[in-house]
């Protein structure tokens, strides 16, 4: 049972890191104070999805991390 959760980690692990990976730059921090920034926004509907599912898939992540603490 414990190998079974330590794989879902893993692949909950990668995903979440793929799905980080896909964010694009929000156009803040230091490219800000040069002016460089971003002002217009066109892909928030994608992006807040991605917010979504990163939510998810952290929540997920962290309650299977919690179990198999647990469980050890």
């Amino acid at each position: 049972m414990k190998d079974t959760l330590m794989i879902i980690q893993i692949i909950i692990a990668l995903g979440l890191s793929l799905i980080i990976l896909l964010e694009p730059p929000r156009g803040e921090g230091l490219g800000a104070i040069g002016g460089s920034a971003r002002l217009f926004h066109v892909g928030k509907e994608k992006e807040k999805k991605l917010d979504k599912i990163i939510a998810v898939i952290g929540g997920a992540f962290f309650i299977l991390a919690g179990i198999l603490a647990w469980a050890l």
